[in-house]
């Protein structure tokens, strides 16, 4: 994005955001009469605000376009900080539109709730990447007040595009709540996507899995390709986020899309924590620890299980761009939030997942020191039952891990016990991106090659070390996502997420479960 590459492998995010700022000021910035608000005021974007998309153009600033002549498109659905009452409804406009709104009912034809929403402008100056000088219109309504377990019909517009209209009625979407009690339901997961046949393949399986929520563990669409938290970049493109979003519309419009903050997804030019883009394109649940700094970590329940969204990027001593970003804060809201969880009556399962993988042996990035040090332990002392990962772009399932060794094969088919074993880590970061390597054979359901152990290396604060493992039970390299089945039980007896991982074939690579006692 412009700093010169022997100084951006010196420079953390912040710093690198201060670089861009002063090279594009605002008096570069505004050009041929057209600036965004978010660039006069200095920041990402303003909230509530909106403007004339920022190129070279005979109209004045205050101009729009004909909102009938202008179509949403991108929707994507998050939860809020309930997920039986909550949820917030994303999409994009292509240029300025007045005026926008969500509706919503309980029936297609009964749309008379009417919500206001908000736009947030992200501008990009030309010369940063390869973005041209143009500004993108990302708009959020948030809804509270649902019902649990309920199926609404809901519809984006604005001044002159209403989806209450019987000619629009096609552009209608739906979303279900979370339950309030204990039922069996499907997520899925993956990490790695991007824009690209495999990711749009993947996105086609994942609808027909019925999920209720996706998790997507980082590295989203990749608008950075470098990722190393460097802007000396040349092929950063902040339009790539408009075929992510037109690209995952298909399932992101009626399954909540819960996202996780990768090392591709630190953009610098937005703000100093690198997450500025990613704010103005996604509504998370604001229940972390530093929505300042970390706008990607937080938490929600659906029915007995408790997920957890944490940002690598803060502990990471292979990509340290924003080593220590959080002073702490985040480690100690985890444990809080594990402790909250397992304490809880009526939870039985927590499921965390980000991006950088504590445990696989890709011959890319490996395993990630710093998630050991900081977080491994604090997996174990509550009894995770699952942790999901992206960074590595292929499939590795462990076996059962305490104290980083092996406590329990788990071989295809078989059953971990949480409560009284130990953690079991997934990389499921094949989600479209191009594949990384193994140093060992592929080994995976139907395609056995089993062996006592695999060179690999993790990344410390002194930089690579090499290791030999014994707990890479499953590696499969090709494109795929990870499938869960969470059937509750009465108390006293075992609760089990069944999880699978599934090719882009469609063919199953790898299944276990992992049990616990119902409370």
């Amino acid at each position: 994005m412009g700093v010169p590459e022997q100084l951006a492998e010196r420079m953390s995010m912040a710093e690198q955001h201060e670089y861009l700022r002063a090279k594009f000021s605002r008096r570069t910035m505004i050009r041929g009469g057209a600036v965004t608000l978010g660039a006069v005021a200095g920041g990402a974007f303003v909230p509530g605000a909106t403007a004339q998309a920022a190129v070279p153009t005979q109209r004045t600033s205050t101009e729009t376009v004909d909102g009938a002549l202008v179509a949403p498109f991108g929707r994507h659905l998050s939860y809020g900080n309930d997920a039986a009452t909550e949820m917030t409804v994303s999409w994009q406009v292509p240029v300025a539109v007045k005026k926008p709104f969500v509706r919503i009912g309980a029936h297609p034809w009964d749309l008379s709730r009417k919500i206001d929403a908000e736009v947030r402008t992200l501008y990009t100056p030309a010369g940063v990447g390869a973005s041209a000088d143009h500004t993108q219109y990302y708009v959020h309504a948030k809804l509270t007040h649902l019902r649990p377990g309920q199926t609404y019909y809901y519809g984006v517009g604005h001044q002159g595009f209403d989806p209450a209209e019987s000619h629009l009625v096609g552009t209608l979407g739906t979303f279900t709540t979370a339950p309030d009690c204990k039922k069996p339901f499907t997520f899925t997961a993956f990490g790695d996507q991007g824009v690209s046949y495999h990711g749009l393949a993947n996105d086609s399986l994942i609808l027909g899995q019925g999920p209720v929520f996706h998790l997507h563990a980082g590295d989203i669409a990749y608008a950075d390709p470098a990722g190393a938290g460097q802007t000396a970049d040349t092929g950063f493109d902040s339009r790539v986020w408009d075929q992510f979003l037109a690209q995952t519309e298909s399932v992101a419009k009626s399954v909540p899309w819960m996202v996780s903050y990768g090392n591709h997804d630190m953009e610098a030019w937005y703000s100093p924590n690198g997450y500025g883009g990613e704010e103005a394109r996604f509504s998370l649940p604001d229940n972390g620890p530093d929505k300042k700094n970390l706008p990607g970590v937080y938490s929600f329940v659906y029915g007995n299980t408790a997920i957890i969204s944490l940002d690598p990027n803060d502990v990471s001593f292979e990509i340290p761009a924003n080593l220590g970003i959080s002073g702490g804060t985040q480690t100690t809201w985890f444990e809080a939030q594990l402790k909250k969880y397992r304490a809880a009556h009526d939870i039985d399962f927590i499921i965390v997942f980000f991006h950088h993988c504590a445990y696989c042996t890709s011959t890319a990035h490996a395993s990630e020191g710093g998630v050991r040090q900081e977080w491994v332990p604090l997996f174990e002392k509550y009894t995770v039952d699952l942790v999901i990962n992206g960074h590595n772009h292929q499939y590795e399932r462990t076996d059962v891990l305490k104290g980083n060794k092996v406590v329990k094969k788990l071989p295809i088919g078989e059953t971990a016990y949480s409560e009284t074993e130990g953690v079991v880590y997934v990389t499921a970061g094949a989600a479209g991106r191009s594949l990384y390597a193994f140093s060992a054979p592929d080994s995976y359901e139907g395609h056995l090659n089993e062996v006592d152990s695999v060179a690999s290396f993790i990344n410390t604060k002194d930089g690579k070390v090499n290791e030999t493992v014994t707990w890479s039970r499953v590696r499969y390299l090709n494109y795929s996502f990870l499938r869960v089945d969470v059937e509750p039980a009465p108390r006293g007896h075992y609760a089990r997420l069944k999880v699978s991982g599934i090719a882009e074939t469609g063919d199953r690579i790898d299944h276990f479960t992992v049990a616990r006692k119902a409370k």
